[in-house]
């Protein structure tokens, strides 16, 4: 039977917040262009992809100062406070240059509290842990939550990078249950299908956004024996749909029963737009295994 990825979206925690089935990385969101940085906006809310997730340490990757990427949809929003309402807002936090991790209570609810004034908003729909501090207990980690949601700052919280082991220490302290797990998953990245990560999101209807879904680009470059190899079965389903590769590896991630929603990190407005060309393609269970088997680089068992 064929699998037919939907367009519907999907709850994120409980309080009536819905993502779409793909969603924007602002990770590569820079310069002093607001206009062009409007564009960007735009293209994403036109082409469905109305989850924007950025960061506090969005930036010095960039060569920008620490909170700019934020800063700079902060100025959009002040241009045009309307488009606040028609995106889901989602940041991180937890990350602090030269430590290189702090999940303390005080520190991550300073870390929201400058979030929050960067993007000029009064809260965020999803608040996500960054990276897991090994040096933070999970109560604190989850006190500084619990009273960031009651301050009305955050609206649901989530993880990132967090293994399942660690997202399960943190929600046995939460009095609310985590909305969302954010992992790296492409068809180079292939441990969540294998490590829990997606069997715990499916148990407890997590929501799943997978980050850097063509591997940073490496993916589409077809550098690499193992790029190459799924390159090549990518290349006629992709041809089938009428897409480009892109859409049909995107469209692979979200063929999973777990439906995770693909970050896509591309700042061109015209490549935001065709992201939604994963709608299109259909893939079989043979042709999904076909290219879990090319990424593999071995046969299944």
């Amino acid at each position: 039977m064929p699998i037919l990825t939907s367009h519907a979206r999907r709850p994120l925690g409980k309080g009536g917040v819905s993502v779409p089935r793909i969603g924007w990385g602002l990770w590569r969101f820079r310069g002093d262009d607001v206009r062009a940085a409007r564009a960007r906006v735009d293209a994403a809310i036109e082409a469905g992809l109305d989850l924007f997730d950025t960061a506090d340490v969005y930036g010095p990757d960039n060569g920008e100062p620490f909170g700019a990427a934020e800063a700079l949809l902060g100025r959009v929003f002040a241009e045009a406070p309307s488009l606040r309402d028609r995106i889901v807002l989602a940041t991180k936090g937890g990350i602090e240059l030269g430590t290189p991790y702090n999940c303390s209570a005080d520190y991550l609810v300073r870390a929201c509290e400058a979030s929050l004034q960067r993007l000029r908003v009064e809260a965020v729909d999803l608040y996500q842990i960054h990276r897991p501090d090994l040096m933070a207990h999970p109560g604190e980690v989850a006190s500084a939550l619990d009273a960031l949601r009651r301050a009305g700052k955050i609206r649901e919280a989530g993880v990132s990078n967090y293994t399942p082991a660690q997202v399960a220490a943190l929600q046995a302290h939460l009095p609310f249950p985590l909305a969302s797990i954010q992992p790296e998953f492409s068809p180079l990245a292939l441990a969540p299908l294998t490590d829990g990560t997606l069997d715990q999101a499916m148990a407890h209807g997590l929501a799943v956004f997978a980050w850097s879904p063509l591997a940073g680009g490496r993916l589409i470059s077809g550098a690499g024996a193992r790029s190459a190899e799924v390159m090549r079965a990518l290349a006629p389903i992709a041809a089938r749909a009428g897409v480009d590769e892109s859409a049909a590896a995107y469209a692979w991630i979200m063929a999973h029963p777990a439906a995770p929603t693909p970050l896509v990190g591309t700042q061109s407005p015209s490549r935001i737009r065709a992201a939604s060309d994963a709608f299109k393609v259909i893939y079989s269970r043979q042709e999904w295994y076909a290219v879990l088997v090319a990424a593999r680089g071995e046969k299944l068992p």
